[in-house]
């Protein structure tokens, strides 16, 4: 986690301060339910919100005291008990560290999640907007990087769209997997603390309780967490490669904004490179490579150890951070980019009538010719266009064999770009509603 790649919302939610005030909250709460069914006394849960509730907690103080005990909640909580005096010996009752770990990993990561929810949102609504901007600009479809058929921008934009909303609902799946609470004991029996203080710790916190958490919560709920950003994150790299093609000098059909100012190249004046989207691009892989040991994290021995942590203290921040980082960008792209429709139709001529092949082998197979021999005869017309040699439509016409099955006036009908364009309304209707 740089601040190159940092916004400062999601960077908040994994700075230490915001980690010892979770931790505190855990406490506390476990306290408050120790008192209502009277293992402590009741005024020393309220000491505890008293004379810790409101404080700064002294980050520098906490890793000089872990520098001596090597265990960071130990180091937390003698730094508790300096704030609250006697009844810091309530704090922490038959609980364990992972009790407080892994129940902050999950308030956090839910956190994380309600970030990356809305910044989806903001996707949506900006490939929404641009979507019907361009809902009938005509550009060409390519599959294998080859002109293939006529679609629209907006069609391009909308199919993003979907995948989008689909992005949005694997995130909130991912969201209620991992917000679970274990406030349970060592390896998890709750023999020291009542399963009635892990259901008020859970309610305050906006958790449910692991129905099983041996000594930790069990990582598959963090496996699919990661790997759902993962997920996403390959989403943004399929958008962000799609523009980066159409900006590439031969097509030009679309571009990044390029602002006042700005230099795209130390050596050439005149470059204007895609480089939030190679940006999009490169930060995808690091969320995608964090998914691998989150999944690597599920196999741990017996009620628990400790290989996920060092992981998790690392993936946690680093991957929610980035992703945050790269739907944001990606949504600044999508608002401000520069789209050429002029470009977008001279590309779609550029093949002289080739878009059209297809129609013209239905209409001769409508007209009793056969599959093959109709292949036959669209290829041996169209192959010449490829090499430069004419149009494709009056090679059509000066065809005998295609004169044959269909006249002038109706191949120059099959030559008609709005029939590519006629169920754009049903395709919107299915992505937008309505």
């Amino acid at each position: 986690m740089i601040p190159r790649y940092s916004r400062p919302a999601m960077v908040a939610v994994w700075e230490p301060q915001t980690r010892f005030r979770i931790w505190f909250e855990i406490e506390a709460y476990a306290c408050d339910a120790l008192a209502e069914i009277g293992v402590i006394p009741k005024e020393s849960a309220k000491a505890i919100w008293d004379k810790a509730g409101h404080v700064t907690f002294d980050v520098d103080r906490i890793d000089e005291i872990e520098r001596v005990t090597k265990h960071d909640v130990i180091a937390f909580l003698t730094h508790l008990a300096e704030f609250i005096g006697p009844d810091a010996r309530f704090v922490h009752q038959g609980m364990t560290s992972s009790d407080v770990l892994d129940t902050c990993l999950a308030v956090q990561l839910a956190r994380a999640s309600d970030i990356l929810i809305a910044d989806v949102d903001a996707l949506l609504a900006a490939l929404k907007k641009r979507a019907y901007e361009h809902k009938f600009t005509p550009t060409i479809g390519r599959s294998h990087g080859i002109h293939a058929e006529p679609v629209t921008f907006g069609l391009k934009l909308a199919q993003a769209h979907a995948e989008f909303a689909r992005c949005r609902e694997r995130l909130v799946a991912a969201r209620k997997e991992i917000a679970t609470c274990a406030i349970s004991g060592a390896v998890g029996t709750y023999a020291n603390i009542d399963p009635r203080v892990e259901a008020h710790v859970a309610e305050k916190l906006g958790l449910v309780p692991e129905p099983v958490s041996t000594q930790i919560i069990p990582r598959d709920r963090h496996a699919m967490f990661f790997a759902t950003l993962g997920v996403v994150a390959s989403c943004l790299e399929r958008l962000a490669i799609e523009v980066r093609h159409l900006q590439r000098t031969e097509v030009l059909e679309a571009e990044e904004f390029f602002s006042e100012g700005q230099k795209g190249s130390s050596a050439m004046p005149h470059k204007r490179n895609p480089v939030l989207t190679e940006n999009v691009t490169g930060l995808a892989r690091l969320v995608r490579g964090m998914a691998v040991p989150a999944m690597e994290n599920v196999a741990l021995w017996h009620e628990r150890d400790i290989s996920h942590s060092s992981v998790e203290r690392m993936i946690g921040p680093d991957a929610t951070v980035t992703l945050d980082f790269a739907l944001a960008r990606m949504t600044s792209v999508i608002d401000k980019l520069l789209v050429y429709p002029k470009t977008m139709q001279k590309n779609l001529d550029r093949l002289g009538g080739l878009v059209h092949s297809q129609r013209v082998l239905l209409a001769l197979t409508q007209k009793g010719v056969s599959r093959e021999d109709a292949y036959a005869l669209v290829q041996r017309n169209a192959m010449p266009v490829w090499r430069g040699e004419g149009e494709f439509l009056p090679l059509l016409k000066a065809d005998p064999d295609v004169s044959k099955a269909l006249s002038d006036a109706e191949l120059e009908d099959l030559f008609d770009l709005g029939y590519h364009l006629k169920n754009v309304d049903a395709i919107f209707a299915r992505v937008f509603g309505g």
